[in-house]
């Protein structure tokens, strides 16, 4: 019977490509690892980072968010007029005493906040800071505010940004809005209720009409507005997970309230 025999350099081979299987095993591990922590952080981390920064921020300045409470408790400013809401969408017409609440003042300072954004449907409520900078404004859990557009309460459009998935994610169930629901936005001087009452799912991210003073998506030219008035847009990524498209909210002032 044959004993077959085996050469050192054989041997030498085989230990070669055991070490380098355990090696490439230790590398796939490693990186497997690399890659889940970097998701819990994307995913998880900044979320809890940005909102615990986010929700004390306006509430210190300001020396307490009382309003904000009842707002989010089911207390929404109503339309105090008599019930002729959409006469007023479609002429553009200010809500009663709207020009009493608006307040002169400097413009914000960039990526600084100065107003809060409540939405009791999806039980939300986050700063709002002026542009739409990722590091200094939406990274932070802020809702942005695009630079040129209107201001809470006043004639033309105010205009938002904010990131649906990470990073605080505060518009994340914007789909789920719908006509009548309220979105609040509380200044030092005033809470400004307004209605939604249009949306766009999915438009082009360089639809810039959607943040024109008087709204109008330039990809769908059925949806928007025709005259001016005082209006509010909030707009995020969609779908999910991605930046491909734009999904954007519109909504009507009803009135102001006096803080």
């Amino acid at each position: 019977m044959r004993v077959p025999v085996v050469q050192h350099t054989e041997r030498r081979r085989r230990a070669r490509r055991r070490r380098a299987l355990w090696t490439g095993a230790e590398a796939l591990v490693t990186v497997g690892v690399v890659v889940l922590l970097l998701v819990v952080h994307q995913l998880w981390w900044t979320n809890r980072q940005a909102r615990h920064g986010a929700e004390r921020e306006l509430e210190r300045e300001w020396g307490g968010a009382a309003g904000l409470g009842r707002v989010l408790e089911g207390d929404v400013p109503t339309d105090s007029g008599d019930g002729d809401l959409p006469a007023r969408q479609r002429t553009g017409a200010p809500p009663p005493d709207a020009a009493s609440a608006q307040v002169s003042a400097s413009a914000p300072l960039p990526s600084q906040a100065y107003a809060i954004l409540a939405i009791p449907r999806l039980n939300l409520r986050v700063p709002v800071a002026e542009g739409i900078s990722k590091p200094e404004v939406l990274n932070k859990g802020h809702a942005g505010h695009y630079p040129g557009t209107g201001q809470p309460g006043r004639a033309g459009n105010f205009a938002l940004a904010g990131h649906r998935n990470t990073h605080g994610e505060p518009f994340r169930y914007l789909d789920r809005l719908g006509d009548g629901d309220r979105i609040v936005v509380e200044t030092r001087a005033a809470v400004y209720t307004y209605a939604v009452d249009q949306t766009v799912p999915r438009t082009s991210t360089r639809d810039t009409g959607v943040i024109r003073p008087v709204p109008r998506s330039l990809v769908h030219p059925g949806r928007g507005y025709s005259e001016p008035g005082y209006y509010i847009t909030l707009t995020t990524c969609t779908p999910e997970y991605t930046s491909k498209y734009r999904l954007v909210v519109w909504g009507t002032l009803l009135s102001p309230r006096p803080r």
